[in-house]
C-alpha cells in the first residue's frame, strides 16, 4: 500500500516569502523530498508578467491607498471617474518596469490627426500640409517640452512615476475648467458643471441653532422635501382645505399714509435711505403679548403665535438655515407658540436660498470680509427693513389711529422715542376640528387704491372684513377713508457675491446688477430674488395674507458703495397685491395651512410641557423634541443676572471714586 509523504516545505523563521539557500538548509537540511530551496529563491509572490493581476491580503505599499502627497488626491480622483477600479488591484512592486535608459529616450509628440476632406492637408484639400497657425505650434511645442519635464523629473526622483509616464492625453482638470472645457464641463475639478468638486469645496455645515440636551425626548421627524412631494408617511396629516372663517378680535397702534412720491424713485433719482432713530420697534413674542394673555384668558382660541412665527412654520420647507420654535401647551391643551429670547430669529437673512451663500468668516479676516459674513448682513438688512418701512409714510397728520394704543409703548418711560407706525390686528382663524389660532399680525401703512378695491379675503368668502353698522361713540377700525388700503412694507437689499474679498470667480449670469436692470427689467431682478431670497419673500407674502393687507411695498436698497454698509439708496419701489404675489412665487396658500395643521396635530396628542421644534442644520428635516419645563430659562436669567452684577459694579466704582 502506498504511503503518503509529506512534501518538502521550506521555512523561513527571519522574514515572509521564500527563504535563501542558506536559510533553507539552516532550518531543514533535506532537500531530496522535494523542490531544492534555490528554485524558490528570487521569484516574487505573484506571476511575473505585464498583464497580470494580483489579489491583495494586506499589502501597505501601495501607492494607490498611500495617504501623502499626490496619490491621495489621485486615488479619489480616479475613484470618482471609475478609473482606478482595475488599476486599484495592481501592485506596483510586480508590473512591468521600463529601463530607465529606454525612459530617457521616449518623448511626447504631437499625435493630432490631419484636416478632414475639404481641409487644408487633407483629401480634397488645398495642399498636401495641414496649415497650422505659428502661435498654435508653439504652444503645443511647449505644452509637450513641459510634460516631458516633469516625466524625467518623476523618473529622477523614482516616486509618483505612474502620473506623467503615460500616453498623451488631456487629463481632467486643469486650474479652473472641468473635464469638458472648464467651467460649465460636466465632472471637471472645481468647475460649476455636474459632479464638479467646486461644491463639495464650498459646501458650509452650519451648526444647530441650538444643541440638542441628553435630557431631550424626540417626538417626531418631518421630512420636508418628502413632505413638499407627498410622499413622507405624515403627508396623510396634512389638511390643505382653507380656514372656515376669520374674525378681528382687536386692533392696537396706528397707521400713516403711504408717500406716494416712493413710486418714483429710479436710478436716477435715487432716494437717500435714512435712519429712523426716534422709532421704537416690539418684535415680542406671543407669551409676553398681554393682549393674547388677555384673549388665551377669555378663551378665544386654542393656538396662539405671531404672524411671524405662523409664517415661518407655514414656509419652512423653503428655508435653508437651522431655526428653532419653542411651543408650550398647557394643561386646558392650548398651545403657544414662541420665540427664544437668544435666537436669531426676528432677522433677515440674505442669499439663504442661493447658489453662492455668503460664507462665514475666518479668524484672520479682515474688516471687508467681516462686512460681508452672514451675521453682519443679517444686521443690515434687518436695520434696512426697518429704515425703510418708516421712510415711506407720510407725516403724522395724515395718521390713522385704531381703538387701543400700543399695547408695548409706555409714555412714562419713551425717553423722547414714539412706536413706530405699526398698526396690530388680533385675529381668529377657524381651521375646524376644535382648532382655532389667534395670531397677532402687523400692517405698516395706508397705501391709495389705484384700481378695485382689494377685500383681501383669505382664500374662502369670510366675513372678516364687511362693515358693520357703527353705533354712536363706537369707532370701527375697518372703515378708514375711501380710497385707502391695509398694507404692509418690506426691503430688499442688493447683495453682489462677486464683490466680496476673496471672492472666486463669479458663474456668468448668477448676479444682476440692479442699477442697471432694476428701471427697464424689473422683472428680471425680482426673479433673481426670489431665487436667492425665496424664503424671506415667502414668508413675507404669508405674512401679508395673515394681516389681511391689500397691498404689499417691497423697495429694493443698495449699498452707495460696494465697500460701506452703512450708507443705502432706494433705487425703486413695487406694489404687488399679496394674492397675486403668492401665485407668481408658487405660494400655495393651501399647503401653507397644511403644514401649520400638521404641526398642531402632532402635538396635541402628547402631554402638558415644552416642546422645541428645530430645524437640521444641514438637511432639510424638522424635528420635535419634548424638553424639560426650565429649558432656555436659565439663559435669560444668567443674562439678567449678569447685566445686574454689571450695574452693582459700576455704582460701587462710582461709589469709589467720589469718596477719593
Amino acid at each position: 500500500m502506498a504511503t503518503f509523504k509529506v512534501p518538502y516545505v521550506p521555512a523561513n523563521p527571519t522574514s515572509w516569502g521564500p527563504p535563501s539557500e542558506t536559510a533553507a538548509g539552516e532550518a531543514d537540511g533535506e532537500s531530496t523530498l522535494g523542490a531544492p530551496a534555490s528554485r524558490f529563491a528570487s521569484l516574487p509572490y505573484a506571476p511575473f508578467g505585464r498583464s497580470d493581476r494580483i489579489g491583495r491580503c494586506a499589502d501597505f505599499t501601495t501607492q494607490s491607498f498611500a495617504r501623502t502627497g499626490d496619490a491621495t488626491a489621485g486615488y479619489f480622483r480616479n475613484a470618482r471617474h471609475g478609473r482606478n477600479r482595475d488599476e486599484a488591484n495592481k501592485n506596483l512592486e510586480f508590473q512591468y518596469k521600463v529601463d530607465a535608459e529606454e525612459a530617457k529616450e521616449f518623448q511626447l509628440v504631437d499625435s493630432s490627426k490631419l484636416g478632414g476632406p475639404g481641409q487644408s492637408g487633407g483629401p480634397g484639400g488645398g495642399g498636401g500640409k495641414r496649415f497650422v497657425p505659428q502661435a498654435r505650434r508653439r504652444a503645443n511645442a511647449q505644452r509637450l517640452r513641459q510634460l516631458n519635464a516633469r516625466r524625467d523629473d518623476a523618473n529622477r526622483q523614482g516616486g509618483n512615476v505612474g502620473r506623467y509616464n503615460q500616453p498623451q492625453r488631456t487629463r481632467a482638470g486643469g486650474r479652473f475648467g472641468g473635464g469638458r472645457g472648464g467651467p460649465g464641463g460636466r465632472g471637471g475639478r472645481g468647475g460649476w458643471g455636474r459632479g464638479g468638486r467646486g461644491m463639495w469645496r464650498d459646501r458650509i455645515d452650519r451648526q444647530a441653532s441650538v444643541s440638542v440636551r441628553p435630557d431631550w425626548r424626540r417626538v417626531e421627524e418631518v421630512d420636508l422635501s418628502k413632505l413638499s412631494k407627498g410622499t413622507s408617511p405624515l403627508s396623510n396629516l396634512v389638511d390643505t382645505s382653507p380656514p372656515k372663517g376669520v374674525e378681528d378680535l382687536l386692533w392696537c397702534g396706528f397707521l400713516d399714509q403711504y408717500n406716494d412720491q416712493y413710486d418714483k424713485v429710479s436710478t436716477r433719482t435715487v432716494a437717500p435711505l435714512k435712519r429712523v432713530e426716534t422709532k421704537e420697534f416690539y418684535p415680542v413674542t406671543t407669551t409676553d403679548d398681554p393682549v393674547i394673555e388677555k384673549l388665551a384668558i377669555e378663551g378665544k382660541g386654542t393656538v396662539f403665535a405671531t404672524d411671524a412665527i405662523l409664517a415661518h412654520l407655514m414656509t419652512c420647507p423653503r428655508s435653508v438655515y437651522p431655526w428653532d420654535i419653542v411651543v408650550q401647551k398647557l394643561p386646558t391643551g392650548a398651545l403657544f407658540f414662541d420665540k427664544r429670547d437668544a435666537s436669531q430669529f426676528d432677522y433677515l437673512t440674505v442669499h439663504e436660498t442661493s447658489n453662492t451663500p455668503p460664507t462665514p468668516v475666518r479668524d484672520n479676516s479682515n474688516e471687508e470680509e467681516l462686512m460681508n459674513s452672514p451675521e453682519r448682513l443679517s444686521l443690515e438688512a434687518t436695520m434696512i427693513n426697518q429704515n425703510f418701512t418708516q421712510q415711506i409714510l407720510r407725516s403724522s397728520k395724515y395718521r390713522t389711529n385704531f381703538d387701543h394704543p400700543n399695547p408695548f409703548w409706555d409714555e412714562d418711560d419713551n425717553d423722547g422715542m414714539e412706536p413706530a407706525s405699526v398698526a396690530y390686528r388680533y385675529r381668529k382663524f377657524d381651521l375646524g376640528e376644535g382648532v382655532q389660532i389667534v395670531a397677532r399680525t402687523e400692517l405698516h401703512g395706508l397705501g391709495k387704491d389705484r384700481q378695485k378695491a382689494d377685500t383681501s379675503k383669505i382664500v374662502t368668502n369670510i366675513s372678516a372684513n364687511k362693515k358693520k353698522k357703527k353705533k354712536k361713540g363706537d369707532v370701527n377700525p375697518l372703515e378708514v377713508p375711501d380710497g385707502d388700503q391695509y398694507m404692509t412694507a418690506y426691503a430688499l437689499n442688493e447683495y453682489d457675491p462677486s464683490q466680496v474679498a476673496n471672492a472666486p470667480p463669479a458663474r456668468p449670469g448668477a448676479s444682476i446688477n440692479w442699477r442697471e436692470k432694476i428701471d427697464n427689467q424689473a422683472g428680471a431682478v425680482l426673479a433673481s430674488e426670489l431665487k436667492n431670497n425665496s424664503f424671506k419673500l415667502a414668508k413675507w407674502t404669508a405674512q401679508s395674507l395673515l394681516a389681511g393687507a391689500s397691498q404689499m411695498k417691497i423697495g429694493f436698497v443698495s449699498r452707495t458703495s460696494p465697500k460701506n454698509a452703512y450708507e443705502h439708496v432706494v433705487l425703486a419701489t413695487q406694489t404687488y397685491r399679496p394674492m397675486d404675489f403668492a401665485a407668481q412665487i408658487t405660494l400655495n396658500q393651501g399647503t401653507m395651512w397644511g403644514h401649520m395643521r400638521l404641526f398642531i396635530k402632532l402635538l396635541e396628542n402628547e402631554p402638558e410641557g415644552k416642546y422645541v421644534i428645530m430645524r437640521d442644520p444641514n438637511r432639510a428635516i424638522v424635528r420635535i423634541y419634548g424638553v424639560p419645563p426650565g429649558t432656555f430659562e436659565d439663559d435669560s436669567d444668567g443674562s439678567d443676572e449678569e447685566d445686574g452684577d454689571e450695574d452693582s459694579n459700576e455704582e460701587d466704582g462710582g461709589e469709589g471714586e467720589a469718596e477719593e
